[in-house]
């Protein structure tokens, strides 16, 4: 960091607290290793006189080094998101097998502990699972009913491949009425210019 760039970054006050400045880096230097800089508050009146000796080389030379690595590189999801009615079914099920979890585990304790609350945990254990067993299956057909509707074209009887041509007939009709109106305010706008 230059004589400039500390100068600069004490005048607006962030040298008072000590807190650290990145260098900013040359486009070309792709190296991982850059060092960050803490700026001082001590040292002023010789900061300053080097700062004006070489204030003008160090403006030009910041002038060529002005962008800024970024803190993260954002890489590409390695899975899609998933359907809205599967994500709220998956998160259904989720917290339906966690209430199942913890029952089972008070029934248990209740159990080894002989009391009274041991039997309506069991009981309420074993709906819970059977709720469980249910939301977990929920996600399933919810999955397959949406690849069903909206993904999966390659199978004959899928319902999107029909859904699709629906599609494709209704954006053709309407470029179909499109076309023919525009065809008809062009030959009405030729009439009208061809008569006096």
């Amino acid at each position: 960091m230059g004589t400039a760039e500390r100068r600069e970054a004490s005048e607006d006050g962030a040298a008072a607290g000590g807190t650290a400045l990145r260098d900013p880096v040359a486009p070309e230097d792709d190296s991982p290793n850059r060092q960050v800089r803490t700026a001082s508050a001590g040292g002023s009146a010789d900061r300053d006189a080097r700062a004006a000796a070489g204030a003008g080389t160090d403006s030009t030379a910041r002038q060529g080094r002005v962008a800024y690595r970024p803190l993260w590189v954002e890489e590409p999801a390695k899975r899609r998101r998933m359907p809205d009615p599967v994500r709220t079914a998956a998160v259904r099920a989720v917290l339906v097998i966690a209430v199942t979890l913890i029952q089972a585990m008070v029934a248990f304790l209740c159990t080894l502990a002989g009391s009274w609350l041991a039997f309506p945990m069991v009981i309420s254990s074993v709906v819970s699972t059977v709720l469980a067993t249910w939301g977990a299956l929920d996600v399933w057909v919810t999955r397959q009913v949406w690849n069903q509707r909206n993904g999966v074209v390659s199978t004959p009887s899928s319902t999107a491949r029909a859904l699709r041509r629906e599609q494709r007939r209704a954006r053709r009709q309407e470029r179909t009425a499109q076309r023919a109106q525009e065809r008809i305010h062009r030959q009405s706008g030729a009439g009208q210019l061809s008569h006096p």
